[in-house]
């Protein structure tokens, strides 16, 4: 067995890429939102980073080399790892922005704000990772109780929509480098033809896109190419330091971001577990334990050594197994980027490589997560998985509401969100707004739960599928889904009883046990 096969290659190319894509957002939200220096971005940010998937990559790759020789098969693809997008946005603006306002008004100077903010993302980095480790104890238990249907569902609107559709409407922003490389990526993984000589597909995908970017950008047409300036980040060698120390002597500063970091922590628990049962729908049985626990240690490891973000496992493993990768891509993927984070070589890559030019590799990868959805779970549970699917979309849809307004200026100085926002939403948009934020909070759990209610009335358990109603009305009671808050600068998570809908469930559980019991007939017999 060859710890690196060609299709290795293939996936790192899907793999790094969307790794790529999140380090260069995060040294944007950085600069531009927080105001980090460029020497604490290259010192202390990207070092810790760099080890945190440095850390976590080797055991995959190790992890699933060993799992080939045990079970005497060459088609066991790595667990894919790497920075995860959801915390980045939550870190940034619901965590280290707050903190940076408070100390400000609080009179601290911008260096010293810059600094809290930034152990505070530390803190909030690290409990994540302490929320991950001690949830991989009780993932055998929840992947007994949940269906797969319902862990996959989620999945499927992660792929759909904020993967695929995502991607595709900024690729056909930029049609002569988006449609190329689309239809070039669809025939290189789902044509039958193989590409002489060995090479990687992905690799002919990217070279591609990067060179009718550049011609784009010398002949005057659109492209995201906006010319070479001096990299922000110095080149150089940058080792990581233990800072965990200073994040722990600030804990009782920072208690109140933990409306923040306990659900981020459960959310990438939640997604980790569907990341496992989607690979062991392709074939590939990890162990949960050991796997989340390495995930969340590797996001320790990245919190304690300088990195406010932390790692996640991907949801693209039906994916990258498709185009053949196996262990070697995710070494690849560990080394690689580590080396480009050590090095302060992120800054000097963006300005050569736009994301357009391999972004057509994540439309196909959501593809294929999406289908994976409905083809690993049986043909009756289908509906399930469209049901489950709804809050997602809801997400989704409350995304693009967000760019909208904040492309109009709301959530700005002077133009706050608002109530009075909301209702002329539906009133004069016909876009119910507070069912479509309402979806947005919580939404990988309320899928879950829509998911394993529908699972349950197809397979005729009338007793389970209310047990997922009730759980519905409690994870509302507790503002785990359902419930928002308003601010002047966004429409975000609130951590507050959700009534309405806590009621609305019950009430629901209610009239359906009344209706079961006296107005319908079982014909067939139920499995209660």
């Amino acid at each position: 067995m060859k710890w690196i096969e060609k299709g290795d290659w293939d996936g790192f190319f899907g793999l790094g890429l969307n790794n790529l894509i999140n380090f260069l957002l995060i040294i944007s939200l950085s600069q531009s939102v927080l105001g980090f220096s460029t020497e604490l971005i290259a010192t202390r940010v990207l070092p810790g980073m760099a080890m945190g998937l440095l850390f976590g990559n080797l055991f995959y790759a190790w992890q699933a080399r060993s799992l080939a020789k045990r079970l005497g098969r060459d088609d066991i693809c790595a667990l894919p790892y790497g920075i995860n997008l959801l915390p980045i946005f939550f870190y940034t603006f619901y965590v280290m922005l707050p903190a940076k306002q408070i100390a400000l008004t609080n009179g601290a100077s911008a260096e010293e704000a810059n600094h809290l903010a930034w152990i505070a993302g530390i803190l909030a980095c690290v409990g994540s990772g302490i929320i991950e480790l001690i949830g991989s104890y009780f993932v055998p238990l929840i992947r007994r109780v949940a269906p797969r249907a319902a862990l996959l569902s989620a999945l499927g609107v992660v792929g759909i929509f904020f993967i695929a559709a995502d991607y595709a409407f900024r690729a056909y922003e930029f049609p002569l480098i988006g449609l190329p490389t689309l239809f070039l990526t669809l025939y290189f993984y789902y044509g039958s033809d193989r590409v002489r000589f060995g090479i990687p597909g992905g690799l002919i995908v990217l070279s591609v896109g990067i060179l009718i970017a550049w011609l784009s950008h010398w002949l005057g047409f659109k492209s995201p190419i906006g010319g070479i300036s001096e990299s922000s980040l110095d080149f150089g060698l940058h080792l990581p330091w233990f800072f965990g120390f200073e994040a722990f002597l600030s804990i009782g500063q920072m208690a109140s971001f933990a409306a923040v970091i306990i659900p981020m922590g459960l959310i990438n628990v939640v997604g980790s577990m569907q990341a496992l049962e989607s690979a062991a729908a392709s074939g590939d049985d990890f162990p949960p334990k050991s796997s989340l626990a390495v995930n969340g240690l590797g996001t320790i490891i990245a919190g304690t050594l300088g990195s406010p973000y932390p790692t996640t496992l991907y949801i693209g493993h039906p994916g990258w197994k498709a185009i053949g990768a196996r262990a070697g891509y995710s070494l690849i993927n560990g080394v690689l980027m580590a080396a480009l984070c050590l090095t302060g070589s992120l800054g000097f890559l963006s300005e050569y490589v736009p994301i357009e030019a391999g972004m057509a590799i994540l439309i196909w990868i959501g593809i294929t997560i999406g289908s994976q959805a409905f083809q690993a779970v049986p043909r009756a549970h289908a509906p399930a998985v469209i049901v489950g699917m709804i809050p997602g979309i809801g997400a989704f849809c409350a995304l693009i509401v967000k760019r909208v307004l904040g492309t109009v200026g709301f959530g700005q100085e002077g133009q706050p969100y608002s109530s009075e926002l909301l209702a002329n939403l539906t009133d004069r948009g016909n876009l119910f707004a507070e069912g479509v934020f309402a979806l947005e909070q919580g939404w990988l759990y309320a899928s879950i739960l829509l998911c394993g209610f529908m699972v349950a009335l197809i397979e005729r358990h009338f007793s389970n599928a209310i047990r997922w109603i009730v759980a519905s009305a409690g994870l509302s009671a507790l503002g785990i889904i359902h419930s928002f808050k308003i601010t002047d600068g966004d429409i975000t998570t609130s951590i507050a009883p959700a009534w309405e809908w806590t009621f609305g469930y019950l009430a629901a559980a209610g009239i359906l046990v009344a209706v079961k019991f006296a107005m319908t007939c079982n014909l067939e017999g139920e499995n209660s």
